[in-house]
């Protein structure tokens, strides 16, 4: 199976230059952070649906790994542990999870939830409860980058398997509160398909407009639009956005009826038109990718 991404994202350090962050792509759009403390070599995968890619990125860059962070237990997220169980490989790894869901976590020997620190090396990530995709989900924050698993998407957010959406509300706004310069390494490349949604409800709004013609140049090229920055979330991302005019006027039109007097619930009517699909439907003609224009036109 080819992952869409041919070419993944260039290493780049964060924590003043303590940590070095490199992609992993697995499967068809499944991305593995590799990260390793500059200083002591300690590695850690954040999730994984598999251990092959990872264990051959960690020989290519010349480290061992040794830790894996669970943000959540869907299996493409703690395959890695089920195939390194398997193969015998996963006794003296350090796996960090939620006890909470400790049954579908193998190997699981550090427990940690909200407000607790992971030290890897001489880097501390922040353990952050961010509930929603799926009961239990935990996200990992070092010094100018966040590891959110299936929280916060690229110009998305997960599906509310667990829910209810006032919970993954808390979540994503607690994000959203965090530096504009971080940087958001979520685990799936669904940029495109994410901004095609977005426009549908803010035609109007220029910095979507620009980051849609960007990505579909960089996917174009195979490269990967992951990670972003925060800030650009903040500006584009339709779920981090409850109190855009445009937003709520184009609802109203998209989904009559539906409640929008407080800030949640016009996340909740958002995700819901999102989960609909009728934004699929539309041309591809409608995007900006020549000029900024308005929807339909």
């Amino acid at each position: 199976m080819q992952h869409v991404v041919t070419e993944p994202a260039a290493p780049f350090l964060v924590a003043g230059g303590a940590l070095r962050v490199q992609q992993v792509p697995v499967w068809q759009d499944n991305l593995v952070w590799l990260l390793t403390c500059t200083a002591t070599g300690r590695t850690a995968a954040v999730d994984g649906p598999e251990a092959g890619p990872v264990l051959e990125a960690c020989r290519a860059a010349g480290v061992t790994l040794d830790t894996v962070l669970v943000t959540h237990t869907h299996p493409d997220h703690v395959g890695i542990l089920h195939e390194l169980e398997a193969s015998g490989a996963l006794e003296g790894v350090r796996v960090v999870g939620n006890p909470s869901r400790r049954a579908e976590i193998p190997g699981l020997s550090e427990e940690v939830g909200d407000g607790d620190v992971v030290q890897l090396g001489e880097v501390a990530l922040r353990v952050l409860a961010t509930d929603g995709h799926q009961t239990g989900h935990l996200c990992y924050l070092a010094d100018g980058a966040l590891f959110c698993g299936d929280t916060l998407f690229a110009a998305g957010c997960g599906y509310l398997f667990d829910g209810p959406p006032a919970a993954m509300f808390r979540s994503l706004m607690r994000l959203a509160a965090l530096p504009g310069d971080t940087w958001v390494c979520c685990a799936h490349e669904y940029t495109q398909d994410n901004l095609r949604f977005a426009w549908t409800l803010e035609p109007g709004n220029a910095a979507l407009a620009h980051r849609i013609r960007e990505a579909w140049a960089t996917r174009a090229q195979g490269r990967s639009c992951v990670p972003s920055r925060l800030a650009e979330e903040q500006a584009t991302n339709p779920f981090l956005r409850p109190g855009s005019p445009e937003l709520k006027e184009r609802l109203q039109e998209v989904a009559p009826g539906a409640d929008l007097r407080t800030a949640a619930a016009v996340f909740a009517a958002t995700r819901a038109a999102k989960d609909r699909g009728a934004y699929r439907e539309l041309s591809e003609e409608i995007l900006p990718l020549a000029v900024t224009s308005p929807l339909g036109s």
